[in-house]
């Protein structure tokens, strides 16, 4: 491989590696704001990791168009790359899959947050509480078909 184009990679591996470091913090942050109180902090974190992502994208396609012209294929992590070039690629993909689980995470968090929001609506609205748990059992041993009333009616 031209020694120009394999230090270029290089470079390429270094900056997603370090948007890569960036995403797995924005994405711990963003984890934070969504157990946290705030609305804002969470639409901050969110619009960083999407503006990250782009980044990575970008860095992406560079450097498998740079892969490409030095005869490389899509994975630097073969035998016939150079050591500095295959640990780097190893790392990256290390972040990128601890970046894929903070992820998840930050998406079960979001579902389980718009369920419970879902069930606080229904139960305002004056849903049968037994879609809730467990029924609710009256002195008689019958279960409540009305145990929750709507809290409010327009």
């Amino acid at each position: 491989m031209i020694e120009d184009a394999r230090r270029r990679l290089e470079d390429l591996l270094d900056s997603e590696i370090e948007a890569a470091r960036l995403l797995a913090s924005t994405l711990a942050a963003e984890r934070d704001a969504l157990t946290g109180d705030s609305p804002d902090a969470v639409r901050q974190r969110s619009a960083e990791k999407v503006r990250l992502l782009e980044t990575l994208e970008g860095l992406e396609r560079e450097r498998r168009t740079l892969s490409a012209e030095a005869g490389l294929g899509a994975s630097l992590d073969a035998s016939h790359v150079a050591a500095p070039l295959a640990n780097r690629w190893r790392a990256l993909m290390e972040l990128i899959a601890g970046c894929r689980a903070a992820n998840e995470v930050n998406g079960y968090i979001v579902h389980v947050r718009q369920h419970q929001i879902r069930q606080l609506m229904d139960i305002v609205r004056g849903a049968s509480p037994a879609i809730y748990g467990p029924p609710i059992y009256g002195p008689q041993g019958k279960t409540f078909a009305k145990a929750l009333r709507a809290l409010a009616q327009a």
